[in-house]
């Protein structure tokens, strides 16, 4: 049980199941309840990753301590925060984008989904995957596989593209690993997941091509490696760039900070 391909498709399999299930009860949901749910599906989730890991795998589950968790979700979030703030306004500032207040919103639904999104996807990418292959295979390689199947795990998403997915490849796959690499925590990483979705999801731009009705209406004017066209943020070339410019920082210190695993 401990080798890690039987732990690693093992969680990866009960935590598909906890998360459908619950996603089904807070997408029926509004407001406060769907958040709720969302966060009662999240707790399952936890517990479920918990187990397999201390004991299929065998070891201390380090990366889920709850002594630092509400430090580093904080954390995380603000990074998050940082990315899609500077590059929504970028964006805005070269015509990209335009807003106007909307009417109604489902912020609610928005909240719920951005909680289910970022504790099950990161469990699964950068708690199971990447920790499984970086024990057989090292830091490097680890981080290069989980970004390349976490871009190819959003192309049956509305409006994807072959750019979409090699975009997110980039942005997200290497940023929300450097992340885990960096702090060795996966409450960062969620956090930082949380805050990107939710965030995007408020300004009314689609969320790797799921619409949403956040506090504002957006309209695109430019080209759609600009603006990231009719799929959303993720799809522009901004925040690639700027995505890059958090992450490279953010792994040469996990490699000063001997957190980077070789080859065996």
């Amino acid at each position: 049980m401990q080798f890690p391909l039987v732990w690693m498709f093992t969680g990866v399999t009960l935590l598909g199941l906890s998360g459908f299930m619950t996603q089904k009860l807070f997408v029926d949901s509004q407001g406060i309840l769907s958040i709720m749910l969302a966060l009662a599906g999240g707790i399952v989730s936890i517990v479920v990753y918990w187990f397999v890991m201390k004991f299929m795998a065998g070891r201390k589950v380090q990366e889920l301590q709850l002594r630092h968790a509400g430090i580093e979700l904080i954390l995380g979030s603000g990074v998050g925060l940082i990315l899609i703030g500077v590059s929504v306004g970028i964006i805005t500032l070269l015509g990209g984008y335009s807003f106007t207040w909307s009417a109604t919103n489902a912020v609610g639904s928005i909240v719920a989904l951005a909680i289910g999104a970022a504790i099950v996807e990161e469990l699964i990418f950068r708690g199971l995957f990447l920790q499984a292959i970086e024990k057989r295979l090292g830091s490097w390689i680890a981080l290069a596989i989980t970004s390349l199947f976490f871009g190819l795990a959003h192309l049956p998403n509305p409006g994807a593209t072959l750019w979409s997915s090699v975009a997110i490849v980039i942005e997200a796959g290497i940023l929300l690993g450097a992340g885990f690499l960096w702090r060795r925590n996966l409450w960062f990483v969620i956090g930082l997941h949380f805050a990107w979705n939710a965030l995007e999801g408020m300004l009314g731009i689609p969320v790797s091509g799921i619409a949403t009705q956040g506090f504002f209406d957006v309209q695109l004017s430019g080209a759609p490696w600009l603006t990231g066209g009719s799929f959303g943020l993720e799809a522009s070339i901004v925040p690639i760039i700027v995505s890059l410019l958090i992450a490279i920082p953010m792994l040469i210190s996990a490699y000063h900070k001997g957190n980077m695993k070789f080859k065996r």
